[in-house]
């Protein structure tokens, strides 16, 4: 088993910045990929950004990329979503997840997940 929980989330206004943190236990950090989903009210869960075991190699979404990157410190066991230029369309609940293997866009290859940190982007 592994335990994600995510935080950092909060209220900022369009143009501002957030980091989110996901803090990992339980299993071998190194041995998951990880991965970043939002799901707005109303609307499906969407792939945001994916990083491999080492970090060595990660994948943003092409409506966030530029404005997010994703990071990984395997000493600390967290994987982070810096969040640069927000929109109110970015607004979500964000998730982390851990993958062992399969596809990093999908979330049907995701094996765990934490409960999520609500991001509001004000106008």
């Amino acid at each position: 088993q592994v335990q994600l929980v995510e935080s950092g989330g909060g209220l900022v206004q369009a143009g501002g910045s957030l980091r989110l943190s996901c803090a990992a236990s339980g299993r071998t950090f190194t041995s998951y990929a990880m991965g970043w989903f939002r799901q707005a009210p109303g609307k499906e869960r969407e792939f945001v950004a994916a990083i491999s075991r080492s970090g060595g190699s990660a994948y943003t979404a092409d409506y966030v990329k530029g404005r997010f990157t994703i990071s990984r410190d395997n000493a600390k066991n967290t994987v982070y979503l810096q969040m640069n230029s927000l929109k109110p369309e970015d607004t979500a609940v964000y998730c982390c997840a851990a993958r062992y293997s399969g596809s990093y866009y999908l979330e049907s290859e995701y094996d765990y997940w934490g409960r999520g940190t609500q991001v509001t982007v004000s106008s």
